[in-house]
């Protein structure tokens, strides 16, 4: 039987047009986050099972792709349930296995710790157009920082390699806070159990609008009181730094000020350095899913294009679940494979790409030719040219077209009798 010849279900093959295009992004990446002081660490694709199942990760761990156990320690025929012959799993995010890095690491590291970490996830998710089983994320982290100066730096690192990577794209960062999310939910009357049902129908705003989320929160049950309070909340105009001040005043009487006052302090010092023209903007109806988020959570959405192409917030209890002591933590995620497909779906070209020729010689040259060929080249790849020699196919024209599309736009073809340049 043959062996099969397409990838597994969910999986993909990366061809080298959009290689370069996720090298070229990651470049710019890494470059930009260096140069805020991040540093770049690498965490095993592996993690163990009870961390992945540790109820941190929400609905992505139903969609785990589980390992079993190896040699003696795997017994199927005796086991009665999954955990007696599984004790592993491929990691469904990075935030995770940081958190385990860290606490195994915290010794070894500065104080607080900058982290850049890019790297292949893994989810059992039902594979359609742009979604796949295994994708890149691409963190950024700040651990051991417990003041806004984390989300500051968070905010203007990401927004900064986002303005470099798309220089034409108009993006927006919009901010919230979890706390103040509870504050909402507190001060119209809601039942503290019943929060979460809260914030999921209110993380259906995009979709269905405020009378949507109006209709679907009486549907549920909750009081037309709380419901009519909570509309006019959501209903208030403005989206700076002082919009925020003013929600934190109604919520006085169940908010810390210094939690509304911490994020108009992040929004304040962003908008006054930042050099991208990003848009900053406080959004109330912002929910970010993961439970772990504990503080400030953001968003980013670009001109053009429904949903978010990154995300993340401030986590403070992941890691003292396992130290026991309790440890600050902000990261921001960019979107990196939505960030591809655009790029490839506009038919990006990457700016300021050095020269690429291709060398093609006649099958038959004799090895004189061949080894003059190949030292020309050679001093084209010294000055910075980059250079392919092949033999040439005998279909030339469909050869090139394909070289072409690999950004190859000079060639240069050598025959028994004859040199050619075009």
């Amino acid at each position: 039987m043959a062996l099969k010849k397409k990838p597994v279900t969910g999986m993909r093959d990366v061809l080298p047009n959009e290689m370069q295009i996720r090298e070229y992004m990651t470049n710019i990446i890494k470059e930009t986050y260096r140069g805020f002081g991040f540093s770049s660490i690498e965490t095993p694709c592996v993690e163990h099972i009870e961390n992945l199942t540790s109820k941190q990760g929400g609905d992505n761990e139903k969609l785990i792709f589980k390992i079993l156990k190896r040699g003696d320690k795997l017994n199927v025929e005796a086991a009665t349930t999954e955990d007696e012959v599984v004790d592993s799993g491929l990691r469904y995010d990075l935030t995770l296995p940081l958190s385990r890095y860290y606490s195994n690491n915290a010794a070894n590291l500065p104080s607080p710790f900058k982290a850049l970490q890019m790297g292949s996830v893994w989810r059992a998710d039902r594979p359609q157009k742009g979604r796949f089983r295994q994708f890149v994320q691409c963190d950024i982290d700040i651990l051991g920082d417990a003041t806004n100066f984390a989300e500051i730096e968070l905010i203007l690192a990401t927004t900064k390699a986002l303005s470099r990577i798309c220089p034409d794209k108009k993006f927006t960062v919009r901010i919230n806070d979890r706390n103040i999310l509870k504050g909402m939910a507190a001060y119209c009357g809601f039942p503290e159990s019943a929060y979460d049902q809260v914030f999921i129908i209110l993380d259906k705003m995009d979709k269905i609008g405020l009378d949507g989320v109006e209709a679907e929160l009486l549907e549920a049950g909750f009081a037309p009181e709380s419901v009519e309070t909570y509309k006019g909340l959501l209903s208030e105009e403005g989206k700076d730094a002082e919009a925020v001040k003013k929600l934190g005043a109604v919520l006085s009487k169940v908010l810390p000020q210094s939690v509304s006052d911490g994020l108009a302090h992040i929004m304040q010092t962003v908008s006054a350095v930042s050099q991208t023209g990003i848009a900053l903007v406080f959004d109330p109806t912002l929910v970010r899913g993961m439970s772990y988020y504990t503080g400030t959570i953001f968003e980013v959405a670009m001109e053009g294009f429904g949903g978010s192409v990154g995300g993340g917030g401030r986590y403070d209890e992941m890691i003292g679940k396992f130290t026991g002591t309790k440890t600050p933590a902000c990261g921001f995620s960019i979107g990196f494979e939505r960030l591809v497909s655009i790029l490839m779906e506009e038919g990006f070209s990457i700016p300021n790409q050095s020269n690429k020729k291709a060398y093609l010689f006649e099958k038959g040259v004799d090895t004189a030719v061949l080894a003059d060929i190949m030292k020309q080249a050679m001093e084209e790849r010294n000055s910075g040219v980059q250079v392919l020699v092949a033999q040439m196919n005998k279909n030339k024209k469909f050869q090139k077209e394909q070289l072409m599309k690999d950004g190859y736009q000079e060639f240069c073809e050598f025959y028994r009798d004859a040199f050619k340049q075009n």
